[in-house]
């Protein structure tokens, strides 16, 4: 997709990303465990300072961001959020084709999980070829296969 474009996330950016996980996240979690600000925030705070995050932009706005993670024989999409002034609009399906080109180049899987109610999302992954090989009472496990 032109215009779009990935930048590592810095010190600066941790209010931005923490806005747009709750913009995106904020009513699933409230459906499940409600949602505690303090809480999340403390999760927010461990993940942005553990994870390798990237600001995902399109013509130089600010729309989102995700975070990937490795192991031998998966690429793992440990996160990815799209604000939803933004969603609809392809850039997740963008982002995610790229993560399963650079998986497929590796002959890796690509996993990540997704919670039940989040019915939207399922269906979003299947359509890119993900498919359920686990599931716990909250989410689902889901994996695409290299090609």
């Amino acid at each position: 997709m032109e215009g779009l474009k990935f930048r590592k996330a810095q010190a600066a950016d941790s209010e931005f990303v923490f806005s747009a996980k709750k913009a995106a996240f904020r009513e699933y979690v409230e459906q499940i465990w409600g949602w505690d600000e303090v809480y999340q925030k403390e999760l927010h705070n461990r993940r942005f300072a553990s994870q390798d995050l990237r600001i995902i932009q399109f013509n130089g706005t600010d729309v989102g961001f995700l975070s990937t993670s490795t192991t031998p024989d998966t690429l793992n999409v440990d996160q990815i959020y799209i604000l939803p002034e933004y969603q609809g609009r392809g850039f997740g399906a963008a982002c995610m084709r790229g993560i399963i080109d650079d998986a497929n180049q590796e002959q890796k899987s690509v996993t990540l999980q997704v919670l039940r109610i989040n019915t939207r999302a399922t269906a979003f992954y299947e359509r890119l070829g993900f498919t359920i090989v686990d599931e716990t009472s909250t989410h689902f496990q889901m994996k695409r296969g290299p090609k």
